[in-house]
C-alpha cells in the first residue's frame, strides 16, 4: 500500500539592509547559535508568502525575497529547507519572544561568521547565499 511521503518544507532568507548587513535570530530551540530567520511553510502556501510571514512573525519585519540559492535536504528530519535571498523593506525589529531570543543586523562577513553561526550546515547554506552570483527562478 502506497503512502503519502511526510516531508517538512522551510524556508529561510538572508536578508540585507541599505548597510548590507545580515539579519540574524537566535532561537529558544537552537540558542548555541545565530541563524537566518524562517520557518516552515503550511500547507498550500506559496514558499515566498510564507518566507514574509516568518520573517514578519519573528522580527516585525517586512521584506521582499529576490530569489532562491539553495535547497537542502536533511534526511534525519525530512525536511527540504530553501534558502532565500531577500532585502529589507520597512518595519523595527520587535522579536516573538516565544519563539526568538534576540534578531539584529550584523556586519557578517566570512571571517567572521564563525562568531556567529555555529553550526555547520546553517554556516554553508548562508555562506551560498552570501557568495551567490545568481538566483534559481520560482513562480507562484
Amino acid at each position: 500500500m502506497h503512502s503519502p511521503p511526510k516531508h517538512i518544507i522551510a524556508v529561510s532568507a538572508n536578508i540585507t539592509n541599505d548597510e548590507g548587513h545580515t539579519l540574524l535570530v537566535k532561537t529558544h530551540l537552537r540558542s548555541d547559535t545565530w541563524e537566518t530567520p524562517g520557518g516552515q511553510v503550511e500547507e498550500g502556501e506559496p514558499l515566498g508568502q510564507a518566507l514574509c510571514r516568518e520573517v514578519l512573525e519573528e522580527t516585525g519585519l517586512v521584506i521582499t525575497p529576490i530569489g532562491i540559492t539553495g535547497v537542502y535536504y536533511n534526511v534525519s528530519k525530512g525536511l527540504l529547507a530553501v534558502v532565500f535571498k531577500a532585502e529589507y523593506v520597512s518595519g523595527n525589529i520587535k522579536i516573538q519572544p516565544e519563539e526568538i531570543k534576540e534578531a539584529k543586523f550584523i556586519e557578517l562577513t566570512e571571517e567572521n561568521i564563525d562568531d556567529y553561526i555555529t553550526r555547520p550546515n546553517m554556516k554553508s547554506r548562508t555562506l551560498d547565499c552570501m557568495n551567490a552570483k545568481s538566483f534559481v527562478p520560482y513562480e507562484t
